[in-house]
């Protein structure tokens, strides 16, 4: 993994970097084939080795490798040493988990948010935290740090949420409060790319060299991952794909709370539209019903027209969202995932239909495997790069 001119720190950290990603990714893996598969000498594994198992980030398995030479044992990634504190702000209710370094949910946590109480909403952010870290875990088992999704545009570096409207927080410094009150690392990432890098590491893309997350709730939003690192972009705000003008006719206006696409396109997009056609009387809909996006994709399943239309037009514009991130990106795999990703079956082949000639090269585009735990999964990388220096690297 050397590269040529490059400081021996950061040398050092490439190395290590590397050999965790691949322990963690392939455990359990004899030491002689990570030095061969990373193009790094015996004595520089076993050096890296040493420190890893006195992190307690790898262990010695009970298996052994014995190729004519002396039986030696294999190393595998010590998933379970460590717990996350993972939490996706996203949406109307907070999400909390406990997790080994593995992705395996020990404890869960729900919690409403406050629309128009950013102070509210912090304390139970805290409360939140307080909880899952009272709860049980295994023996032994530490807390390596806490990893939290913010629904809007963040600072990583500084841990800052600089907006996020729907928890009414400007210029949050939530890393350092929580850093204060708890004693523990924090990383403060938008939800979207912390979903991204989830299904990155535990879900529908594992290993792919670059993928972008739509992520169709009750907004619309993306992650985009390019070479194992999150792409964040000059402004923080790479991805926040809800702001694209789908038209010329959105042009020239102000987006205050909804972008343009998830305006219309989003679930709560979707349900906007559903009413003005119920307010208009195109539609016969027993008002004390009630209309979500769920409902109007069953009403579409089953053949209602009104819906039928509501969901083809909906295609339209996540089709022109797609093609935009096709032609600048060109991602191995885009994952849709959020509460509308689960009418994926008849989203994605009717979306893939639109189009056929219009990009140079067609997407590949699954459904997300983690659904509504993929941001806490990406809390899991997030803390386990932040706490061990790690550099991305191409392999």
């Amino acid at each position: 993994m050397m590269r040529a001119n490059a400081p021996a720190n950061i040398v050092r950290r490439m190395n290590r970097s590397a050999m965790l990603d691949l322990v963690r990714e392939d455990s359990p893996i004899a030491p002689s084939v990570i030095a061969r598969r990373l193009k790094i000498s015996m004595p520089t594994v076993m050096r890296i080795i040493d420190e890893l198992l006195a992190e307690d980030l790898v262990r010695y398995s009970g298996d052994i490798q014995a190729s004519g030479g002396r039986p030696r044992s294999l190393l595998e990634f010590n998933r379970w040493g460590y717990a996350v504190i993972g939490l996706d702000l996203g949406g109307t209710k907070m999400y909390g988990t406990v997790a080994d370094l593995g992705g395996n949910i020990q404890n869960e946590i729900y919690m409403p948010s406050e629309p128009d109480d950013p102070e509210e909403n912090l304390e139970r952010v805290c409360r939140l935290i307080r909880e899952l870290l009272e709860r049980p875990r295994p023996p032994d088992q530490q807390v390596r740090g806490i990893g939290v999704g913010a629904p809007g545009v963040t600072i990583f570096e500084q841990g800052m949420v600089t907006w996020a409207p729907s928890l009414g927080w400007r210029d949050l410094p939530l890393r350092s409060i929580l850093q204060e009150r708890f004693h523990l690392p924090v990383v403060v990432e938008n939800d979207v790319n912390l979903a991204a890098l989830g299904e990155y590491g535990f879900g529908a893309a594992q290993g792919a060299s670059s993928l972008v997350c739509l992520a169709v709730g009750t907004g619309i939003g993306s992650g985009i991952i390019i070479d194992r690192r999150i792409h964040r972009g000059f402004h923080q705000s790479a991805g926040e794909i809800g702001y694209l003008p789908p038209g010329i006719g959105f042009l020239g206006k102000e987006y205050a709370h909804y972008g343009a696409l998830e305006s219309i396109a989003s679930g709560s997009g979707i349900t906007a539209r559903a009413k003005k056609l119920v307010a208009g009387r195109d539609v016969a809909w027993d008002s004390s019903n009630g209309l979500s996006g769920e409902k109007i994709f069953y009403a579409a399943r089953n053949g209602e027209a009104w819906a039928k239309r509501l969901v083809e037009e909906t295609v339209d514009y996540l089709a022109l969202a797609i093609a935009a991130i096709t032609v600048i990106l060109d991602p191995e795999v885009i994952v849709l995932g959020g509460g509308v990703a689960r009418s994926a079956d008849i989203l994605i082949e009717p979306i893939l239909a639109r189009l056929q000639g219009v990009t140079p090269a067609l997407p590949k585009i699954i459904q997300s495997t983690l659904g509504y735990q993929a941001a806490v999964m990406g809390a899991i990388m997030l803390v386990l790069d932040a706490t061990t220096e790690h550099v991305a690297i191409k392999l």
